[in-house]
């Protein structure tokens, strides 16, 4: 998963045009319209990767001793696997041997790279610049390994309002209630409400 994502960045930093990159999934809907979503990852001081330290046997006891000195278990991280970097980042990232490697060595089942390699990495690296949180919303309320999985009759203005306006955050320094652009998991069976509610909620033209 990790190389598909480092292939992804890749191949998108070939346009030298790009300067934001966005890892989104196929059940990953907009929760505003385009514009919106453009001024404000472009506008952002930092980046959007979440990462944070979990005391738990699937956060801290994922963590391998044979990964130190490189990485220690106070580094050890772990985050959602949809973020948002700038040019910078991705280029430090698809460059990366030493830290890729090493995951690749010691992070194996039940240890999962895609939800520790790049939270340690940036973590290491550009804690100074980065949020410490996704701009994909998830509801893992149900609880499990896997977030619910919404559903046509499931889709209301309320739910989707929820998503863009029922959290509170910072941006760029300051409290928002605009955390989140992105939400999942939405099943096919949810596109033709999903566009009946867009010119409203969303503001599609």
């Amino acid at each position: 998963m990790v190389e598909a994502e480092r292939r992804l960045l890749a191949n998108a930093l070939l346009d030298l045009s790009n300067e934001r990159f966005v890892l989104l999934s196929e059940s990953c809907i907009p929760l505003y319209n385009f514009t919106t979503i453009y001024n404000y990852i472009i506008n952002s001081a930092n980046t959007f990767m979440e990462s944070y330290d979990l005391i738990s046997p699937v956060g801290r006891g994922r963590y391998s001793k044979k990964m130190k000195p490189l990485v220690t278990l106070a580094q050890w991280r772990k985050g959602s696997q949809w973020f948002e970097v700038d040019r910078e980042i991705a280029m430090d990232i698809i460059s990366d041997q030493k830290y890729s490697h090493l995951f690749k060595r010691f992070c194996r089942p039940a240890c999962y790279s895609d939800e520790h390699y790049l939270p340690t990495f940036v973590t290491m690296k550009y804690w100074w610049k980065n949020e410490n949180r996704t701009l994909t919303w998830v509801d893992w309320a149900k609880g499990g390994p896997h977030p619910t999985k919404f559903i046509r009759p499931e889709v209301t203005e309320d739910l989707l309002n929820g998503m863009r306006n029922g959290t509170k955050c910072e941006y760029n320094g300051r409290p928002s209630n605009m955390c989140y652009l992105f939400a999942r998991k939405f099943l096919p069976s949810t596109l033709d409400r999903l566009l009946r509610f867009a010119p409203k909620i969303m503001k599609f033209g």
